[in-house]
Formats: C-alpha cells, sequence, structure tokens
C-alpha cells in the first residue's frame, strides 16, 4: 500500500473548455486506485467477461454495434474533430465487435475494466499511475505534442493531428482520439498496483447510467486486495 494522494490526483485533473465546446454534454468519470494486489486472469474475471459477452450479445439483436446507441454518439463525436470512426473505433465499441469471437483473456485487473466497458456499452481506459507524471488533462491538441508508441516491435514517437482530443499527463500524450489508442508508456501491466480509469459518457447516457458503471467497477476493484482504496471525481461541462 502507498500513500498515493488519490484526491489530490484527481481534483488536479482538467477537460479544457475547448472540448466542451465540441461536445457539451460530455462527462468525464474519474475513479483512482491503489492497493490492488495484481494476479492472473480467475474465475471471477472470467465470469465477468463472460457476462459482458451475453450482454453484446443481446445489445446486438437490437441493433448493430455502430446504430447501438452510446457507440452512434462516439462515432459523431469523432467526426466532430476529424476523425474517421470506421477507420479509428472508440474503445467500447473495438471491444463490443471482439465479444462475438471472445474479448481478450489479460489479467484479473484488465479483464475487470473490459468487462465493465462491454457491458455499460461505454469507452473505459486504465493508465498505470505509478508510470504517470502529473495530473490528467483533456485537450484539443496543437498537433506537435509527443505520442510515445511502436511499430514493428520498434518505439516511435508520433504526434496527434491540430484539433485531435487527447489525454495527456506532463510528460506527453497517454491516449489518442478521446479514447481510442492509449501508449504504452502508461498502459496498465501484470504488477500494477495503483491505476487511473477513465469513463467517457456523452448523451444518451444518462448521469444514472454513468454513475451505474462507476459502481460496477468499484465494486469489482475492492475484491483486488485487503487494503484496495479507491477515490472518483466527475469532470463536466458546468
Amino acid at each position: 500500500m502507498t500513500d498515493r494522494d488519490l484526491p489530490g490526483l484527481l481534483a488536479a485533473a482538467s477537460v479544457d473548455p475547448a472540448v466542451f465546446a465540441l461536445r457539451p454534454d460530455y462527462r468525464a468519470s474519474l475513479v483512482a486506485v491503489d492497493g490492488i494486489v495484481p494476479g492472473p486472469s480467475d474465475d471471477e474475471s472470467e465470469a465477468l467477461l463472460q457476462a459482458a459477452e451475453r450482454a453484446a450479445a443481446a445489445a446486438l439483436t437490437e441493433a448493430p454495434v455502430d446504430e447501438l446507441p452510446h457507440v452512434a454518439a462516439w462515432r459523431d463525436a469523432y467526426r466532430a474533430f476529424g476523425a474517421k470512426p470506421q477507420r479509428t473505433r472508440n474503445s467500447a465499441e473495438a471491444l463490443i465487435r471482439r465479444a462475438e469471437s471472445g474479448l481478450p483473456r489479460v489479467n484479473r485487473l484488465t479483464d475487470l475494466y473490459n468487462a465493465v466497458s462491454v457491458s455499460h456499452a461505454i469507452p473505459l481506459g486504465g493508465e498505470d499511475l505509478s508510470r504517470y507524471v502529473g495530473a490528467p488533462r483533456l485537450v484539443r491538441a496543437v498537433g506537435d505534442e509527443a505520442f510515445e508508441t511502436s511499430a514493428g516491435g520498434e518505439p516511435v514517437t508520433e504526434h496527434p493531428d491540430a484539433g485531435e482530443v487527447v489525454w495527456c499527463d506532463d510528460e506527453g500524450v497517454t491516449c489518442r482520439r478521446w479514447n481510442w489508442r492509449q501508449g504504452p508508456r502508461t498502459a496498465l501491466r501484470d504488477d500494477t498496483t495503483s491505476a487511473l480509469f477513465v469513463l467517457d459518457a456523452l448523451d444518451p447516457l444518462t448521469d444514472d447510467q454513468l454513475e451505474a458503471a462507476v459502481a460496477d467497477l468499484e465494486q469489482h476493484l475492492t475484491r483486488l486486495g485487503p487494503d484496495v482504496r479507491t477515490a472518483r471525481r466527475v469532470i463536466r461541462a458546468d
């Protein structure tokens, strides 16, 4: 267990007004957690993933994935800053599309948050706080920010498009196109003990539905160690 200041980290987090100008209905629900005991996938994480796969299958009997209400809202948001959603899918859509053939089994922390994302049809990202520098910020990129990633197994530095919505810390971009691609520097790993989760919401997802997703995430996080502690904050335009 560390003495990491989770409420202080969340208090320092910010969403730039330019993002809210793009989508006034946007809400970022941040959940910080410490005291995780790392572990491989287990029976409980397997049950969560199977339930999420069933939820995705049920949803897809009602509409194609790109017409699911919250997925469609994110596709519109991507178009608003110049991205092509048929080529760069938000994280929830990408996972829901994978659910039919089986969601990935990684470790119990990653399995948990992937299952919550699919079950609630909400983009949900996770960052390793031990590798995070400063507070999280969601901004519209200038275009010269550094995004450290890899190509062909080799590290490369990319830059977001001007106007692209990106999550950043003091070191650079941590996630491109709002919730499309996370950088490896802050990605969750098998030894992660402290993490930041970001749940991204747009209308028609209601505040009650967002709260239900956060509560579901927190409930399952608390089983990952006897000393797990969490803090949360919602950032909205008002």
